[in-house]
C-alpha cells in the first residue's frame, strides 16, 4: 500500500477509489502488468505507473525498514487506529504516517487554525478558548492544528498547558521537522499528543504539501475553528474544506480595520462560518454543554432511565455507540452493517425516545 501511494501521488481521489474497487494494494501490485483485469476502467496513465511501480516498491520498502527502526506507526486506510473521519472523505491518504500517544478517534475533536502572523488579540482568543473548553470537557478532547507559526503553534502549546492532548500534521516526513525552532514543543506532542503525515521521509516541505495537509486537519475533526486570517490564506483553505467535507466551522471575529480579522469577518458575513465569541459558544453549538449537564446529574445519581422498548435495528445502534460514542452516520452505517437511510430513520426514533440525538456533522450521540 506504501508504494501506491507513490503511484497515486498527484490523484488522490482516484487511487482511493481504485484501491477500494480493487479490494486490496497486494491486488493491483500483483497485477502491475495487467491492471485491468482488476480493474477494467482503469486510466492510462494509471495504468501506465502502476506497470510501471518497481522504483515505488523499492522505496515503500526502504520506508518501512525506517518506521520500524524509529518507532512509527503505519496506519493504513480501512485500519482502527486509522482517522475514522478522515476515512470517510473521498480524498483520504490511504496510509498515514503516525509517532505520538494520542487516539486519532476520541469522542471531540476539533482542530484550531489560522495565520501565522498571529496578533496579540489572536493569541489571547486562542488561550481564553481552550481555557474554557478545559472547563467544558476536562482534558477529554483532542486539539489538532498544523504546527507553523502564529495560530498553530499557539493553539498546540495552550492545549499542553492545559492538559489536552495535541496532534500536528506536517507538510513533510517524520525524519524533519518544520519549523526547526517549535521542535521543543513537538517533543512534548509526542508523549501528550502526536506527530501524523501522509509524506514519506525525504519529503520537502513544499507550498502544495501545506495545502494537501489541510484536507487531513480538516478531515480527522468534527470542526474547524478560525482565530485570525487574512484575506486570503491556509486557514481559510482548511475552512473550506470543511465544509466540503460537511463538518462544522466557527470563527471569531475581529476588528474591521485589522489586515488579519478581514478573513474571519468576510467567512462569518457570507455564512461559511457560525461566530463564535468564546468556548461556551462553540461548545453549546456542538451540544457539548448538554453532554456536560447529563455528567453532572449522573454523578449526582439521577441515572438514565432503561431502554424503552428498542427494535433489533435499534439495539443493534445503541450497543454500537455504547462501545463507541459520538460516531458520524456514515461510520454507524459501517459498523452496524444498516444503511445510511436505515440509521438516520432509527436514528428520528430514538430521538423520540430519549435515547440518543444527532450532533452538529451528522453525529450520532448515545444519551
Amino acid at each position: 500500500m506504501m508504494a501506491l501511494t507513490r503511484v497515486g501521488y498527484y490523484n488522490l481521489t482516484g487511487i482511493l477509489d481504485f484501491y477500494k474497487h480493487a479490494g486490496s494494494a497486494t491486488a493491483i501490485i500483483d497485477h502491475r502488468k495487467d491492471v485491468r483485469e482488476v480493474i477494467p476502467d482503469a486510466s492510462p496513465k494509471l495504468v501506465e505507473r502502476i506497470r510501471d511501480c518497481e522504483a515505488h516498491i523499492h522505496r515503500a520498502e526502504e520506508e518501512y525498514e525506517w518506521t520500524q527502526q524509529h518507532g512509527v506507526r503505519i496506519l493504513r486506510w480501512g485500519d482502527d487506529e486509522y482517522p475514522q473521519r478522515l476515512a470517510e472523505c473521498t480524498d483520504a491518504p490511504l496510509i498515514l504516517y503516525y509517532k505520538g500517544t494520542a487516539d486519532l478517534n476520541q469522542m471531540r475533536v476539533i482542530n484550531i487554525v489560522g495565520t501565522r502572523h498571529c496578533t496579540i488579540y489572536g493569541q489571547d482568543i486562542v488561550r481564553h478558548f481552550i481555557d474554557g473548553l478545559r472547563e467544558i470537557c476536562g482534558n477529554r478532547m483532542l486539539v489538532v492544528s498544523g504546527l507553523a507559526y502564529g495560530v498553530d503553534i499557539a493553539a498546540h502549546r495552550n492545549a499542553l498547558e492545559k492538559g489536552f492532548e495535541t496532534v500536528g500534521v506536517l507538510a513533510h516526513g517524520l525524519d524533519d521537522l518544520y519549523p526547526p525552532r517549535h521542535r521543543e514543543t513537538a517533543k512534548r506532542m509526542l508523549t501528550q499528543g502526536g506527530l501524523l503525515t501522509e509524506y514519506m521521509t525525504h519529503t520537502n516541505a513544499d507550498k502544495m504539501n501545506f495545502v494537501r495537509r489541510n484536507r487531513i486537519v480538516a478531515g480527522m475533526c468534527d470542526a474547524t475553528v478560525l482565530v485570525e486570517s487574512a484575506a486570503h490564506g491556509g486557514g481559510l483553505i482548511t475552512c473550506g474544506i470543511a465544509q466540503e467535507y460537511g463538518r462544522e466551522v466557527f470563527a471569531f471575529p475581529g476588528n474591521i480595520n485589522q489586515e488579519y480579522s478581514e478573513g474571519c469577518n468576510n467567512l462569518i458575513r457570507k455564512n461559511g462560518a457560525t461566530l463564535i465569541t468564546s468556548a461556551k459558544d462553540f461548545a453549546e453549538s456542538m451540544g457539548w454543554l448538554d453532554d456536560r449537564r447529563l455528567e453532572r446529574a449522573q454523578k449526582e445519581g439521577i441515572e438514565r432511565q432503561m431502554f424503552p422498548d428498542l427494535s433489533p435495528d435499534q439495539q443493534r445502534i445503541v450497543e454500537t455507540l455504547q462501545k463507541t460514542n459520538d460516531l458520524q452516520v456514515n461510520m454507524l452505517s459501517n459498523m452496524t452493517g444498516l444503511s445510511v437511510g436505515k440509521v438516520a430513520a432509527e436514528m428520528f426514533e430514538l430521538e423520540m425516545k430519549g435515547v440518543a440525538r444527532s450532533l452538529p456533522g451528522s453525529v450520532c450521540h448515545l444519551l
